[in-house]
């Protein structure tokens, strides 16, 4: 998997939930601060209808699962400690959280959209959740401040490939970073920037991390209709990480049937209890039409991140591996991606050998600088 998210929020907004409830690994839940102290790594996974349909015949699946034609492809996710205000000044536990966040490709941001948290997770009433959006943005500015300021001795008076070189641990490609110093008209041969334009330089790179903010919580917010307008600018998405938990926890035990990401369930053996539970859970989901949880991911992976998927097969035939296993591998990425970076992935070996790609659907030749489309299958030819 090479794709990571990170999941980042203030203590208490169900930021632990929101990431158990993706990847049912075993989070710490609980209501007060600092419930996560050292990073959570789980997997995560993204819908995509399995071409195996297609084929007629199951898929063995090897690297992600599928269930009932839906292939859920994986996702690197990690969980750290909550944030709170003036972080940067070493507030709770300061940029610790941020630096174990820095490699990931992008950042949920889980806000507590009950209002019922304050800023430092505390229990308040009537908190406005679009300062939560506000603090987490002042602080990644500072963050990335923090990191050129630690390393200022070795980019002064050098260009820009040295500075991109001292932030390629941000993820954020050498061009963007060079992008965001012209855009300011800065100095990019021998830099020597004061302390303003090295923050309004950290504010423009930062454009270049994708933020998806999920509005948690959202069946305990009092004004649901005023949250989403508020926050419709940042294209915010609903959701309940408790209820989305509870299905996946129901599903598991055999209690009810449910697919993540669904709109529904079917009930199969609950008592009494679980019943009424489940009630609620389900008018909500009658209402809002999912939980929000699975929806937030892929809103992320394939709309702000541009991820598709593709389906590598030694086999143009069977679709299989040589083992016959058909459709073995899903995997995610970047939309533009070509077949030599669909044997990158496969192995680096693969690609350094790379002779041409074959799409097993059509059976037809393809260019070394094609574009591969959502859900190909893809043969890989090499020496």
């Amino acid at each position: 998997m090479a794709l990571s998210i990170g999941v980042v929020g203030k203590p208490n907004a169900g930021k632990s939930t929101f990431f158990s409830a993706l990847t049912m690994a075993e989070a710490k839940i609980a209501s007060f601060p600092f419930t996560t102290l050292d990073p959570n790594i789980g997997v995560g996974y993204v819908r995509k209808q399995c071409p195996h349909n297609e084929k007629g015949k199951a898929c063995n699946p090897r690297d992600s699962y599928c269930r009932n034609g839906i292939r859920f492809v994986p996702v690197r996710m990690l969980d750290v400690a909550g944030l709170v205000p003036d972080a940067h000044k070493g507030k709770g536990l300061g940029f610790k959280f941020l630096d174990d966040l820095a490699s990931a490709d992008a950042l949920i941001h889980v806000v507590d959209a009950s209002g019922k948290t304050d800023l430092q997770g505390n229990p308040t009433e009537n908190h406005n959740p679009i300062e939560e959006v506000k603090f987490l943005q002042k602080e990644l500015l500072h963050w990335v401040l923090s990191i050129m300021e630690r390393n200022w001795k070795k980019v002064r008076t050098r260009n820009i490939n040295t500075l991109s070189s001292m932030l390629s641990g941000l993820k954020i490609p050498p061009s963007k970073i060079e992008d965001a110093a012209r855009r300011l008209s800065l100095e990019t041969e021998r830099i020597d920037w004061s302390t303003e334009e090295k923050l309004a330089f950290s504010g423009e790179i930062l454009k270049a991390k994708p933020i998806l903010v999920v509005l948690n919580k959202f069946d305990q917010a009092q004004n649901r209709e005023g949250l989403l307008k508020e926050f419709s600018a940042l294209e915010a998405v609903p959701a309940s990480s408790l209820f989305e938990l509870t299905l996946k926890k129901a599903d598991f035990s055999g209690a009810i049937e449910y697919i993540p990401g669904s709109s529904s369930f079917k009930t199969k053996d609950v008592s009494k209890q679980q019943g009424k539970a489940l009630e609620k859970i389900s008018a909500y989901l009658e209402k809002q039409g999912n939980t929000g949880v699975q929806q937030a991911l892929e809103r992320l992976i394939y709309d702000r991140i541009s991820r598709i998927v593709a389906f590598p097969v030694e086999d143009e035939n069977e679709w299989a591996d040589q083992k016959g296993n058909i459709l073995p591998n899903a995997f995610l990425m970047p939309r533009g991606s070509t077949p030599l970076d669909l044997a990158e992935r496969i192995h680096t070996d693969i690609a350094g050998n790379f002779v041409a790609a074959l799409d097993a659907r059509k059976k037809t030749r393809l260019a070394k600088d094609y574009q591969l489309k959502d859900c190909d299958i893809i043969k890989v030819f090499s020496k």
